[in-house]
C-alpha cells in the first residue's frame, strides 16, 4: 500500500499526463497536419482533408505515448519538442505560400 506521502505525487504525476495528452497531443496533432498538409503533393484542400482526418489518429497515438512513457516530464518533452519543431517548419513553409 502507498504512504500517505505519496499518493499526492502520484496524484499530480496523472494530471500531469493527462495534461500532457489533452494539450501536447492536441498541439502535436495540429503540427503534424498543419506541416503535411503543405507538403503532401496533392491538391490543398484535399491535403487538408486528408490532414484533418489523420490527425484523429495521430492525437491517439499521442495519447497512448504519454501514458507508455516513463515519467510525466518524457511526455511533456516527448510531445512538446517534436510540435514546436514541426510548427517552426510548418509556420516557415506557410510564410512562402
Amino acid at each position: 500500500m502507498a504512504s500517505g506521502a505519496s499518493r499526492p505525487l502520484e496524484r499530480l504525476a496523472v494530471t500531469s499526463r493527462v495534461a500532457a495528452a489533452v494539450v501536447g497531443g492536441y498541439a502535436f496533432a495540429n503540427a503534424v497536419a498543419i506541416f503535411l498538409s503543405h507538403v503532401l503533393p496533392i491538391p490543398r484542400a484535399s491535403a487538408v482533408l486528408a490532414m484533418t482526418l489523420a490527425s484523429f489518429g495521430i492525437y491517439a497515438a499521442a495519447v497512448i505515448f504519454v501514458f507508455a512513457t516513463r515519467t510525466a516530464l518524457r511526455a511533456w518533452l516527448g510531445l512538446l519538442v517534436p510540435s514546436a519543431v514541426i510548427g517552426a517548419a510548418a509556420w516557415l513553409l506557410g510564410m512562402n505560400a
